[in-house]
């Protein structure tokens, strides 16, 4: 085996051992009931966003990998298309990469996105929600989504998401959750 193959192999394996252990049913289940940790990120307009602004409503908080690419453009012009229904639910959607502010800023406007997307440059906010995977070097936000309640409890991790239908996901596990007893 040539050292470009054992390379390859590696990289592979490293691909499956970070995909299983992303896609595995135990790793967060204790999130639910959890407060929240907090995150100071500005978004695609260089404002400031902390978990703090969003007390006393909803939040829907969304990591996605990488800005521009097919899953994670169809995961958010799906929340872009959902997003006055959830709005109507008295929550907010907020979007988080490791991508910076420019590359923000470039995909809100392409796809017309009316809610932040934050820049975690630092890897610190997907590192406190034990979503940041990567190859080697190569770091990004893993797919997941936290429901986060207005005293900044977390009441919902979607581990395992298909951009195509997460947002309806979100909306009905939303309208269950809010559902009076």
């Amino acid at each position: 085996m040539s050292k470009l193959q054992k390379v390859f192999a590696f990289l592979i394996l490293i691909f499956q051992v970070d995909f299983a252990y992303a896609n595995s049913s135990w790793i967060n289940s204790s999130w639910i009931g959890a407060l929240a940790p907090d995150f100071k990120l500005q978004d695609q307009n260089e404002q400031w966003h902390s978990l703090e602004k969003y007390q006393g409503q909803w939040l829907i908080l969304y990591f996605y990998p990488k800005d521009d690419t097919p899953g994670c453009t169809t995961e958010a012009k799906n929340f872009r298309d959902g997003y006055q229904e959830i709005i109507q639910m008295n929550a907010q959607v907020v979007g988080v990469s490791l991508d910076d502010v420019e590359s923000h800023q470039e995909f809100a406007t392409t796809h017309q996105l009316p809610f932040p997307l934050l820049a975690d440059i630092n890897e610190e906010t997907s590192k406190a929600y034990d979503v940041l995977g990567g190859f080697g070097p190569l770091k990004y936000a893993k797919r997941q989504t936290f429901i986060i309640d207005p005293q900044g409890n977390i009441v919902h991790h979607f581990e395992e998401v298909k951009p195509e239908t997460h947002m309806k996901e979100v909306i009905a596990t939303l309208q269950q959750i809010q559902k009076p007893n």
